[in-house]
């Protein structure tokens, strides 16, 4: 494999298990929250960050903390477990250039790209349209690695 190849792969490896830490990090944050008036807390960083406590996302994040004891909160821990491992299969992967690294980011970068152009075009701004691009791109470039290897194969 070239040189460059292998600093593409490496490169989204890098990115892929950052991905995963940052989830992780996230999750340790939350229940570290859950040992302190979580509620005031949260409150307090959702208006510091000028966010509309309102609107939806914010409103589970207090609905959760609000309820530690939440089967949803389990389930939302589990799934952002899970999210991470595999975030950290495919870093593994794509670092040693096996071919799985491939097929599971091209599959895992996939099925959020339905999503992600649904929301660069039904809410418009430089962040949904970035997000969708860049998955766009790894995703290509990823696909063309598999394609290019099992021409050569």
């Amino acid at each position: 494999m070239a040189k460059q190849d292998a600093l593409g792969l490496r490169s989204i490896a890098l990115f892929e298990a950052a991905k995963g830490a940052l989830v992780i990090v996230a999750g340790l944050g939350l229940v570290a929250l859950l040992h302190r008036d979580a509620q005031a807390l949260a409150e307090s960083i959702i208006m510091r960050l000028h966010i509309n406590p309102a609107s939806r996302y914010p409103t589970i994040f207090l609905s959760l903390l609000a309820n530690p004891g939440d089967a949803r909160l389990w389930a939302i821990g589990g799934s952002a477990a899970a999210y991470a491992l595999m975030r950290f299969a495919e870093a593994w992967g794509l670092w040693h250039r096996l071919a799985w690294g491939n097929w599971l980011g091209v599959w895992s970068g996939g099925i959020y790209l339905p999503l992600e152009l649904y929301e660069a075009l039904a809410h418009p701004s430089w962040l949904h349209a970035g997000l969708a691009v860049a998955n766009l791109l790894v995703v290509l470039y990823l696909a063309k690695g598999l394609v290019r290897h099992e021409v050569t194969s």
